[in-house]
């Protein structure tokens, strides 16, 4: 069995909206330190190594960053889909706003396990995956990664037909340049900021 690199600690606080406080801790993790929300859980992502003083003033600062977002779990502000089914129900959106609707998805999750790209989807059985890495990362870049594998279970390539689909997406550049970034910083271990920080390395588009 190999050996565990992250644990999470028992939920022992509450946001300021009641949802639930999880510490992971990760020996992959160096430097960094992230926020997300996960299932309905608000997830302070730290290195194993931080000591307890530290966690509770981690915690503290990107509980308020994720408070001044308007992300909660009672769905204030614009949320990012936390969940699967929001996840499904942002695809839809996007498949009808800029794919006409032909885009069909049979199921759109979360994963933890997409190590080698950040979303994958299979014509075949009309399944899209996305990797849980990009949950920190803006709205527009979430919608991106939706709307290219929405664009392959119509067209299975990366041909002109497949980017004239994916480009009807008004921020495809702009988030096509932010996975750049974020690929190229993160494969020198150039950690972002502590407050900012993202997901560890991962290649940089979308299968």
């Amino acid at each position: 069995m190999a050996r565990s690199t992250s644990s999470d600690s028992p939920v022992h606080q509450l946001t300021e909206d009641g949802s639930p406080v999880v510490v992971r801790r990760s020996a992959r993790r160096r430097r960094t330190v992230a926020a997300f929300w996960e299932d309905g859980k608000a997830v302070v992502a730290i290195p194993a190594s931080f000591t307890r003083t530290q966690e509770r003033e981690w915690v503290g600062r990107m509980l308020a960053k994720l408070k001044n977002q308007g992300e909660g779990a009672g769905g204030r502000g614009k949320r990012r889909p936390a969940t699967d089914e929001a996840l499904a129900e942002q695809a839809a959106l996007l498949s009808r706003t800029y794919l006409g609707g032909r885009a069909m998805p049979t199921s759109v999750r979360w994963v933890g396990n997409q190590n080698s790209r950040w979303g994958s989807a299979t014509p075949a059985d009309g399944s899209i995956r996305l990797s849980s890495k990009l949950q920190p990362m803006p709205q527009s870049v979430i919608d991106y990664v939706l709307v290219h594998e929405l664009a392959h279970l119509l067209v299975a390539g990366h041909n002109a037909d497949f980017w004239k689909l994916v480009e009807a997406y008004p921020e495809t550049q702009r988030a096509k340049a932010f996975l750049d970034g974020v690929a190229y910083a993160t494969s020198r271990g150039l950690g972002p900021d502590p407050g900012t920080e993202a997901p560890t390395p991962e290649p940089p588009a979308p299968h």
